[in-house]
């Protein structure tokens, strides 16, 4: 009998927040949902056949198969098939989702259960993680690939975002230390728990000045050619504030779906993005009340 799982996960537009904390060690990120996904099909097949993946240079998920398919006692190999509107290099977790997505399709083709914590323990051995194998938005050490707390759901968000152009490595650009001071990190737990606050209160001005304060720090880390360009453009129609991928290529302006005045806000945003160098794109939140009550699971 043949044996098919399937598997989907949710990408990010970018995060709300990403520093480091007072910790040592302890960099962090805030997701930003997105309702636009990674899915999987695996298909189990027969002893001393090869894991088979499409497209052949998903080799971080071919590995994630192999591991869980020798843990889980399957001896054969199995054709497992990606698909996705997530573009690569960009900062909307295509590679986290593509994992996630991959997992829930192998758990699912061996019959065997599997929650988010399980998949942090499958792809800390990978590569440093989004928190995207959890509903809602979470704060996640995402070097660690592992839960800090979920923080909860916001209104629908729509971003309006503009490509700088070109890809970043993910796991390349968490290897490079960053030049954080110690107030740095100090803001940053500031920060975290005012985000907090905010989304738990759906304090959106808040979520958006937050956002944008983070964006501003980022670029001790990488330059961000448009930034100034998106504050301005966002000032002008009175949005949220910005949010970028941090360790990504997109930047994007925040605005509320509930709005009154949001379809003249996406359309004179959307005009002038058009006229700067990158690529624009619109995107909405996700949110997905019933699965993302607040809670604190570690420190």
């Amino acid at each position: 009998m043949t044996r098919i799982g399937h598997g989907r996960a949710f990408g990010t537009f970018g995060e709300l927040l990403q520093g480091a904390l007072p910790e040592e060690e302890r960099d962090f990120l805030v997701t930003l949902p997105i309702t636009e996904y990674s899915s999987a099909r695996f298909e189990l097949t027969g002893e001393h056949d090869p894991v088979v993946v499409t497209p052949p240079n998903k080799d971080k998920s071919r590995l994630l198969v192999e591991r869980m398919l020798a843990l889980g006692g399957h001896r054969g190999g199995g054709v497992l098939e990606l698909a996705g509107r997530l573009p690569e290099g960009k900062g909307l977790a295509s590679s986290s989702a593509d994992l996630v997505a991959t997992a829930r399709a192998v758990a699912a083709a061996l019959e065997q259960p599997l929650d988010a914590v399980a998949i942090e323990g499958f792809l800390r051995h990978i590569e440093p993680t989004d928190g995207v194998m959890h509903d809602g938005i979470v704060a996640f050490y995402h070097r660690e690939v592992r839960l800090r707390e979920r923080l909860g759901c916001l209104p629908v968000l729509t971003i309006v975002g503009v490509d700088e152009g070109g890809q970043v490595d993910t796991v390349r650009h968490n290897r490079v230390p960053k030049p954080y001071t110690a107030r740095d990190r100090q803001e940053y737990a500031e920060l975290l728990d005012a985000l907090t606050a905010a989304v738990r209160g759906h304090d959106l001005a808040a979520v958006g000045a937050v956002s944008t304060r983070s964006a501003e720090l980022s670029t001790k880390v990488r330059p961000r050619p448009l930034l100034a360009a998106l504050r301005r453009i966002g000032a002008e129609v009175d949005a949220l504030g910005l949010v970028i991928a941090h360790s990504g290529t997109v930047i994007g302006v925040l605005i509320a779906d509930n709005d009154p005045s949001r379809e003249d806000k996406v359309r004179s945003v959307v005009e002038q993005c058009r006229g700067l160098s990158g690529t624009v794109s619109v995107h909405t939140s996700l949110c997905v009340e019933s699965t993302c009550a607040p809670q604190r699971v570690g420190a």
